[in-house]
Parts: C-alpha cells; sequence; structure tokens
C-alpha cells in the first residue's frame, strides 16, 4: 500500500508569484514527472513552440475536442480557448508519474471534481499585494493596463486560498522551493478511495 503511483499536483497563484521558476528549480527532484501542457486557441507568439509551451489548434478543432469531451477542463481567456487534454493525463497516470498543472482557481474546480482523491493542491502567492506589483513591474513584459488586471485577478484568487490543501509564500525562492519538494513527495503517496477501500476489505479478510 505505501506505494509511489501516479498523482496530481495542481499549482495556483497569481502572474507574478514565481510559480514557474519553483517548478524549474525542483523538477530534478521529484522523480518521473509530465507537465501538462495547455491546448490553446491563441496565436502562437514569438519564441513559442508548438508542443512545448502550448499546444496550438484552431477554434474549429477546440470545438470539436469539446464536443468530444476531450478535456479534463477548459475556459475562455481574454476571448481565446485554453484546456487540458485527458489523453496525456491518463498515459502519465498509468505510467506512475507526477502530473503538474499549473492553472487558476477555476481550473483547479475542475480538476478536484474529476480526479480530486488523487490530487494535492497548492496556492503560491508573493508575501505581499505591493510585492506582487513590483515583480511584475520589473519584469517588463507587460503594459500598466495588463499589471492593473493581473492584481485585481491576484485579488479575487487570494480569496481562495483555503480551498487549496498548502500555501506557499514565495518570499525566498531556496525556501519556497524545499517546502514544494517536500509536499510533491507527499502528493506521489495520496491514495485512491478505490485502494482504500480495496485494502480494507483486505485487511477484514485476513481476520
Amino acid at each position: 500500500m505505501n506505494r509511489k503511483s501516479g498523482a496530481v499536483l495542481v499549482l495556483s497563484g497569481p502572474s507574478g508569484a514565481g510559480k514557474s521558476s519553483l517548478i524549474n528549480k525542483i523538477i530534478e527532484d521529484i522523480g518521473p514527472t509530465y507537465f501538462s501542457i495547455s491546448t490553446t486557441t491563441r496565436p502562437m507568439r514569438e519564441g513559442e513552440t508548438d508542443g512545448v509551451h502550448y499546444h496550438f489548434v484552431s477554434e474549429e478543432v477546440f470545438q470539436q475536442e469539446i464536443e468530444a469531451e476531450m478535456f479534463l477542463e477548459y475556459a475562455v481567456v481574454h476571448g481565446n480557448h485554453y484546456g487540458t487534454s485527458l489523453g496525456p493525463v491518463k498515459k502519465a497516470l498509468k505510467e506512475g508519474k507526477l502530473i503538474i498543472f499549473d492553472i487558476d482557481v477555476q481550473g483547479n474546480d475542475a480538476v478536484q471534481s474529476r480526479l480530486g482523491d488523487i490530487t494535492t493542491s497548492v496556492f503560491i502567492t508573493t508575501p505581499t499585494l505591493k510585492e506582487l506589483k513590483e515583480r511584475l513591474i520589473s519584469r517588463s513584459t507587460d503594459s500598466a493596463e495588463v499589471i492593473a488586471n493581473r492584481l485585481e485577478m491576484a485579488k479575487r484568487e487570494v480569496q481562495r486560498i483555503s480551498e487549496y490543501d498548502y500555501l506557499i509564500v514565495n518570499d525566498n525562492l531556496d525556501e519556497a522551493a524545499e517546502v514544494l519538494v517536500s509536499v510533491a513527495k507527499a502528493a506521489r503517496m495520496k491514495i485512491p478511495t478505490l485502494h482504500i477501500n480495496e485494502f480494507i476489505q483486505m485487511w477484514e479478510a485476513q481476520a
């Protein structure tokens, strides 16, 4: 029963909280993983690669996949569709990998409803709203309007921290990474309800 099996680790938090930096820092220390890549209808940006950053598809193809129930979750963000394909997730679970989702609070709801008994969720944020604003400004990738929108969204997301199993305040990258490694290793040990019921039946049968 005490075994490592396929499991899900959801990471949510405001843009600018350092989720990508944390993932890159721990990825070599947490065993076999599959980082879920979203499918999107938005245009590919300069420097992006299909199948690496996103799976880029047309609106028509995306709608066909919705109708075929091929998504674990999907949403419309700034006029474009984003979704998580079920196929690669199922394959990675069978291979015993830890599946990492970098998704928003709505995406977490969808994952919990489908894979809740093997999912561990973590909310990652900066120590303060002020710190988040400073990080967004300093990375110089967004306009003032986009930064303002991200901050407003962050305020709404933070109100839902209680829906997550863990909160990591990314004040010090090394310390936050150490905590996340511990959480990821624990996530691998989460036992699905079906397996627990099977164990109970087996345990009682050995009277």
